[in-house]
């Protein structure tokens, strides 16, 4: 534990920057002044150093879970899964997004103008999310649960009062569609999320957390566009049949 507390800030985050969403909660500096170890930081704020090395080892041991079979799943379980992890997600990254570019703006703004425009456009995004993670969670995920439980328990399903499954589905799958719009429009504007040769450490992270962002909203559609949501048609269909 001592080497890695002698780690300095800077390092952490070079070698994974999803720490930076963890030392911006802490009101760490890992822009400015990167260049103070983890010891050094903790005394000053009167930090626990464990705690915050067993959740800086937590980032940095996680895996991606690309590689789960999700078509096995319930479509209950799949629900929960999606909610409970890229619904969680989007929540917890929106507003260290938002803060990261609102200061990118106000200091780079002049020689960067195009920073305005993606700030403006995640502004749009995060708005749209967080009205399209609401309708998901209060009326087409409950449904979908529904479904799966009168299929385990050979029950009778009540038609839901927006009729078809169809009907939700087909605008989240828009609502995705128009995100996605949005997303190839600032990967444009970032040129694939390349910070420019003047970009600070700040300026860096926040295009490595969007390019992030994108990428588990990516993981995100395709688990309900491609799995989750054919799945619960189908389901539907069969108490029909």
């Amino acid at each position: 534990m001592e080497t890695l507390e002698m780690k300095t800030i800077g390092e952490y985050v070079a070698q994974d920057f999803r720490t930076a969403a963890l030392f911006s909660k802490y009101e760490i500096d890992f822009c400015c002044k990167g260049n103070r170890t983890i010891k050094e930081v903790c005394i000053k704020k009167d930090i626990n150093p464990n705690d915050l090395m067993e959740q800086i080892e937590a980032i940095l041991a996680s895996k991606d879970t690309s590689g789960i079979d999700f078509k096995t799943w319930p479509l209950d379980l799949l629900a929960d899964y999606i909610e409970k992890t890229h619904h969680h997600y989007v929540t917890e990254k929106t507003p260290i997004i938002l803060q990261f570019f609102d200061k990118l703006c106000k200091v780079h703004g002049a020689n960067h103008p195009e920073l305005f425009k993606i700030h403006e456009l995640f502004i749009g995004c995060a708005e749209e999310l967080a009205s399209h993670m609401k309708k998901e969670e209060l009326m087409l995920f409950p449904y979908i649960k529904k479904l799966a439980r009168a299929s385990l328990d050979n029950e009778i399903i009540q038609k839901a009062p927006f009729g078809s499954v169809e009907n939700p589905i087909s605008m989240m799958m828009m609502e995705h569609e128009a995100e996605g719009d949005r997303f190839r429009e600032i990967v444009s504007l970032s040129n694939a999320y390349t910070p420019p040769s003047d970009a600070c450490n700040t300026y860096k992270v926040a295009f490595s957390m969007l390019e992030e962002f994108e990428q588990d909203l990516h993981k995100h559609i395709h688990l309900e566009n491609n799995i989750l949501f054919p799945k619960a048609i189908v389901l539907e269909h069969s108490f029909s049949n």
